[in-house]
């Protein structure tokens, strides 16, 4: 979850953005010397470096929860299959899918019926091993048998902490909504018929101890950055946003009933199994979806909403991510059928803690460097060093091989040192290559409307629309010269930072392979130089 949640106080940290100056518009684009943020530069490469330069179209896949195709600031740049003819129930081009016009879910079934929830891949795991392990006693198992025992115990009690975790978080978030709300009307109905203004609260003066309580509340966030009509606007929606992915949480990712699979009607035991799945690329909810598809490209200068980052791109749709974790099988059929359908980048802005099937997504990732596709994948946002913790799917495709077509995203604000990095992005020193603007970035959503998101979700498409914009110039470029020059132009940061997660100081070199920010201007002129 993107909001500070915490077990005192908590209402001081949920609005702890108030408090923060906003960023300037569009930021992720900006220069560091021109604009004073450290954005990618995207704009100035294109009034400095690319004026007259031809491009070729670039595919962009993106994995996720599903792209409103019909988005104002999206729709004309939606990749067609332009070998299916639309909505004549025949496989036209012969791959396998019938009317894959814009790309494939593989989180539907073929009666059209979608997955919108489902559960983390611990509590499927968890609920498989349950059933093998239900009244067997540990203490006589010896060797690999009592070993997988105790592995199951790990398992266990990861998994009952996490639901006692989600429900205290439902009963502070309600709580402090409650108290809130509480405050808010009571404070109002004193008041009236004078306005709620910080001026008008702070001359309060009462006996009634309901009231006092409900004053030192609203003064206290007050305090903290909060400005009254903010309650209405956008607080009271974050507090309930709050509530809703706690109750979610217990009610399907965590909820050892719960099972959707069902729905999409494939035999799931079976990995190499592709031909599932319906050509809904919309789905239940988009949301995540479209906001990483403006990301990257979103039209530019067209006066709608935002500029996205590459200017000559088709986004082909895959929906394998519900609202829950990823199934490894779906992933590695939308990386396979990526590849198959002309994409030369593929955006994965997703994660989790443990992996059912890593060999066949690994599979699927040699698939994607063999055929010169490069992978763009978001860190995760749980402020921890992925160098010491699981976290899949990753480039580690082998015992002592890694894909070299694979680039491991960590996420910055628009603020500079110490706070440069998110507090929520996962970092390390060796397995996250490098930095990219994702905090409160502005993008498509659906129904054509904006928002602004926080996550390595939204890092992982800059990286990626920067990498495009390199192709799209400079098609001769191979995937992995791709790689090299983002890495190697990156905006190193020389600077001591506050480490995510902990706030402990850290040099911000320390974080990734790089130590840097990826900037469009600087890798597309050392492109140039690449024969």
């Amino acid at each position: 979850m993107k909001r500070c949640i915490c077990t005192l106080m908590a209402f001081i940290c949920i609005i702890k953005i108030y408090g923060q100056e906003a960023p300037p518009e569009n930021w992720f684009n900006l220069d560091a010397t021109t604009d004073q943020i450290l954005g990618v530069s995207t704009e100035k490469a294109y009034s400095e470096l690319l004026k007259g330069k031809k491009s070729k179209t670039v595919v962009v896949a993106v994995i996720d929860s599903g792209i409103d195709v019909e988005h104002e600031d999206l729709k004309d740049i939606i990749w067609k299959n332009t070998d299916e003819i639309p909505n004549n129930e025949k496989d036209d081009d012969g791959n396998g899918y019938v009317d894959d016009v814009h790309g494939w879910n593989f989180q539907g079934g073929s009666n059209g019926e979608n997955v919108a929830y489902d559960n983390l891949e611990i509590t499927r795991l968890y609920r498989a091993q349950k059933k093998k392990y239900d009244g067997v006693n540990g203490d006589k198992l010896k060797g690999k048998k009592k070993k997988k025992y105790q592995a199951f115990k790990m398992l266990e009690e990861e998994y009952e902490n996490k639901v006692a975790e989600y429900r205290q978080n439902l009963m502070q978030m309600q709580l402090v909504g409650s108290l809130i709300k509480g405050a808010f009307e009571m404070v109002e109905k004193y008041l009236a018929p004078k306005p709620m203004t910080v001026e008008n609260v702070l001359k309060i003066e009462t006996d009634d101890p309901q009231l006092t309580q409900s004053v030192t509340i609203l003064q206290e966030l007050f305090a903290n950055g909060l400005k009254p009509e903010e309650y209405h606007t956008t607080l009271k929606e974050e507090l309930e946003e709050g509530v809703k992915h706690f109750s979610e949480g217990l009610e399907y990712y965590y909820n050892l009933d719960y099972n959707p699979r069902k729905i999409v009607g494939d035999n799931y035991s079976n990995s190499k199994e592709k031909y599932y799945g319906n050509n809904d690329v919309i789905g239940p909810d988009a949301h995540h979806g479209t906001h990483v598809g403006g990301i990257i490209a979103a039209v530019r200068n067209n006066t709608l909403g935002i500029n996205g980052i590459a200017d000559n791109v088709q986004l082909m749709v895959l929906r394998a991510v519900p609202n829950g974790d990823e199934r490894d099988k779906d992933v590695a059929n939308a990386i396979r059928y990526a590849v198959d359908n002309g994409a030369k980048v593929i955006n994965m802005s997703f994660g989790k803690g443990y992996a059912y099937d890593e060999k066949i997504v690994n599979k699927a990732i040699k698939y994607a460097m063999k055929k010169d596709v490069l992978l763009v994948h978001g860190s995760g946002n749980d402020g921890e060093d992925i160098d010491k913790k699981d976290n899949f799917p990753n480039d580690k495709i082998s015992k002592k091989k890694y894909a070299n077509n694979w680039i491991e995203v960590g996420a910055t604000s628009w603020q500079k040192a110490p706070m440069l990095p998110a507090n929520f992005s996962n970092f390390g020193k060796k397995e996250v290559d490098i930095f990219a603007p994702g905090v409160a970035i502005n993008s498509t959503v659906p129904g054509s409307e904006y928002k602004p998101e926080d996550g390595t979700s939204m890092a992982s498409p800059v990286v990626a629309g920067v990498a495009a914009l390199v192709r799209s110039y400079y098609p001769h470029l191979k995937a992995t010269q791709v790689k090299e020059i983002l890495m190697k132009s990156a905006i190193r940061v020389d600077e001591e930072v506050a480490s995510p997660g902990s706030g402990q100081p850290i040099p911000f070199s320390e974080l990734s392979v790089t130590g840097g920010v990826v900037n469009a201007y600087a890798a597309l002129k050392l492109a140039e130089t690449y024969k």
